[in-house]
């Protein structure tokens, strides 16, 4: 059910069957772009440079024409369109419109590759495919964008076993509940901005997925006391003076917008379900930020909360202004917005804005994992695996007291490695260095008890007995190390350097 009406202006998804049948036929695909563009010119793209792909495309064949027509918004000759199209289909269904002897698109279309090499489409606004927010400068307040570096790492991070229902919150072009369209039976998707609503039931029509249903308004709002299994939101997190933009500014005080929906998801999440945010976060004078995050996380839900990324308020206003193409018009009027952003920011004691990710489980534990860290050094993408295994170990942990731990077996994850670190030549190493080449890629020192435990865990002995054969070759009493060890243990575990001998989850 779609408790929406057809945005005007907008094409019609009546025969986006053909016009997929055809963009594929042209290998105007994610792929297809890569081999005729070349990695220079596509990497550009993304920089929302598009001189080296107009370069690329100055010949006459089908897919120059798709690229320049959907993908750079360049009108092409009528002919040459029709080559390339079902035209009188995209001419009827407002895909392109013609402009005397050429046509030109009135969407952005962009390939985008599916997680299984599915063939997918992103419509959005003119101009916002390539790019993400960089190209969505000059638009107007109710812009649509297309795929951007936000949506990716949300994709990314969503955890994809298989549920009942989904939620994508905010949905924008539709990027969230295209992937959810796969491992959900049931997806609805809702937006405050009409014409984003329309466009991710373009984008799900072009790319061949399941309709969903689509539901206007704000927050939860539009689903009322419904409950989901998953729900994924890239939300206009902005925190600004005013929402002057409704695809980045959420229009509340600070960070209220990313706050009330943090608290709320925990009242519509299903037992044993996740919900996953973005979100940017206020740094405030005589206030811990973890503190402060800690706060939002609703009853009865465990949270595992990243911090990404951190600037400090001018670092974030320039970077916001330079986003809605402030920096290019009137310098008094660029300034003045400025000035706004700052006096804001001082109203709030606010010293520094954090970005990052917010991922809620719905637990109902009396005894929540609140698991609030920085991590802004490169981690490998999808992570949805690597996050759904965080709450796992959370759950042994916190049904194994420390007697357990060490009655336990346990193995060495199988993408660490240890390194040792020290001056060449030394009979000894300075210090050894235990390290995830996959997920998060953490890193972690260990003494030498945690380097002789980690190095001869292989299952076969219980953590205990493993500790009584370290402290004998240590000359140290079991009982202390037996004692002291189990709180190093925990940390192991709970950041996925060592796993139970019958694996977690």
């Amino acid at each position: 059910m779609s408790t929406t009406s057809p945005a005007p202006g907008l094409p019609s998804p009546d025969h986006s069957p053909r016009l997929r049948e055809a963009l594929i036929a042209a290998a105007f695909t994610a792929d297809g772009l890569l081999d005729l563009l070349g990695a220079p010119a596509y990497a550009a793209l993304a920089r929302s440079e598009t001189v080296p792909a107009l370069r690329a495309t100055r010949a006459d064949g089908v897919l120059d024409t798709l690229v320049r027509l959907f993908l750079l918004q360049r009108p092409v000759a009528y002919e040459r369109a029709r080559a390339a199209l079902p035209l009188e289909e995209c001419l009827a269904d407002g895909w392109v419109v013609r402009d005397g002897d050429d046509v030109r698109a009135t969407v952005d279309v962009r390939p985008y590759g599916g997680p299984e090499g599915q063939d997918w489409f992103i419509v959005s606004d003119l101009g916002c495919a390539v790019g993400g927010a960089g190209g969505a400068s000059g638009q107007g307040e109710e812009v649509v964008l297309g795929v951007g570096g936000a949506s990716t790492t949300l994709a990314g991070i969503t955890v994809r076993t298989p549920v009942a229902s989904a939620l994508d919150l905010g949905t924008g072009s539709g990027l969230q509940a295209l992937h959810a369209s796969q491992h959900a039976i049931r997806v609805t998707a809702t937006d405050l901005n009409p014409r984003a609503l329309h466009f991710t039931r373009l984008t799900l029509a072009l790319s061949g997925a399941p309709e969903a249903d689509l539901r206007e308004g704000s927050l939860f709002e539009p689903v009322g006391k419904d409950r989901y299994d998953l729900i994924v939101s890239n939300p206009p997190f902005v925190i600004s003076p005013g929402a002057r933009l409704t695809y980045r500014d959420g229009g509340m005080g600070g960070d209220d917008l990313c706050r009330s929906l943090v608290q709320q998801a925990g009242d519509r999440l299903n037992d044993g379900g996740y919900a996953q945010f973005l979100a940017n976060w206020q740094h405030v004078e005589g206030e811990e930020w973890q503190e402060r995050l800690r706060s939002w996380v609703p009853r009865g839900c465990d949270a595992w909360i990243v911090q990404r990324e951190v600037q400090d308020v001018t670092q974030y206003a320039e970077l916001w202004l330079r986003d809605s193409g402030d920096h290019r018009g009137d310098p008094a009027q660029y300034a003045a917005r400025y000035d706004a952003w700052l006096d804001e920011f001082e109203a709030r004691k606010t010293k520094a804005v954090g970005f990052g990710w917010i991922t809620l489980r719905k637990s109902g534990s009396e005894d929540p994992s609140i698991v609030v860290e920085e991590w802004p050094h490169p981690v490998e993408q999808p992570l949805g695996e690597s996050v759904r295994a965080h709450f796992a170990r959370q759950d042994y942990l916190r049904a194994h007291d420390d007697a357990a731990l060490l009655a336990g077996h346990f193995t060495l994850v199988a993408e660490v490695v240890q390194e040792q670190v020290g001056l060449p030549g030394a009979e000894d190493p300075e210090h050894v260095v235990l390290r995830q080449n996959r997920g998060m890629r953490r890193a972690t020192k260990v003494d030498t008890v945690g380097a002789g435990f980690a190095g001869v865990c292989d299952g076969s002995l219980s953590a205990g007995r493993i500790l009584d054969a370290i402290a004998q070759l240590l000359d140290e009493d079991p009982v202390v190390l037996r004692d002291r060890t189990p709180q190093a243990l925990r940390l192991l575990i709970g950041e996925g350097f060592l796993e139970p001998a019958a694996p977690v989850g």
